[in-house]
């Protein structure tokens, strides 16, 4: 590992002095606490009823686990040290999956448009390039997660979640049943479990355009 990531440190000053290792720690801090804080909102999500919900926060959050081990194992060269850094990290704490949702979008944004490209611009300053690009791509990706947020958050709160104007193909997430339909079924009727599971075959995971008829 020491030699995959010995060209990461290569800057205009020591690293062990840099402002960029500090960020690398206040990134690996705010993504590990958004995987917890996703992990906890799928399960106010599932006292809803609401699956598919659940399963979007689970999903992204072990995005956010593999975008903390990024940022852990740039900071090898600070290995068996200590790194005391302020941070501002949000509460998100709601009784409601769409508040969460909501929440989830905001500082999904927050990282894409502000911290992280501070990041990356502090680190490019002080000569670290690589990891500079590091936070740029990993901001790319926190708007995805914006993204996919905000269109759960809105489809929930316009009630479009589980209807459409029109006919169109629901997945069951528990068994793979597709159903034609304006309206997601109450209950599945192969496996029975109930329409919080459903999820338009369009957004499915894994599922290409074209992919059923």
């Amino acid at each position: 590992m020491a030699n995959a990531y010995q060209n990461y440190h290569q800057g205009k000053l020591d690293f062990m002095d840099s402002r960029t290792r500090e960020n690398l720690m206040r990134a690996f801090a705010g993504e590990s606490q958004a995987r917890n804080r996703y992990t906890m909102a799928a399960s106010a999500a599932r006292k809803e009823k609401l699956e598919v919900v659940a399963r979007v926060f689970e999903f992204t959050a072990d995005q956010e686990r593999a975008h903390a081990k990024v940022f852990y194992d740039l900071l090898l060269p600070s290995a068996g040290r200590n790194i005391s850094v302020d941070g501002c990290y949000p509460i998100d704490l709601s009784d409601r999956t769409a508040d969460l949702l909501k929440a989830a979008r905001h500082n999904e944004y927050q990282e894409f448009e502000h911290d992280y490209a501070e990041f990356a611009q502090i680190a490019h300053e002080e000569g670290f390039d690589l990891i500079g690009g590091q936070f740029e791509l990993i901001a790319q990706i926190e708007r995805t997660h914006g993204d996919r947020f905000g269109l759960f958050a809105d489809r929930l709160e316009q009630g479009t979640l589980f209807a459409e104007k029109g006919e169109t193909l629901w997945m069951c997430l528990n068994c793979g049943e597709i159903v034609k339909s304006s309206i997601a079924p109450q209950a599945c009727p192969v496996c029975r479990h109930n329409q919080g599971y459903y999820v338009r075959l369009d957004m499915a995971p894994f599922t290409g355009e074209g992919g059923a008829s």
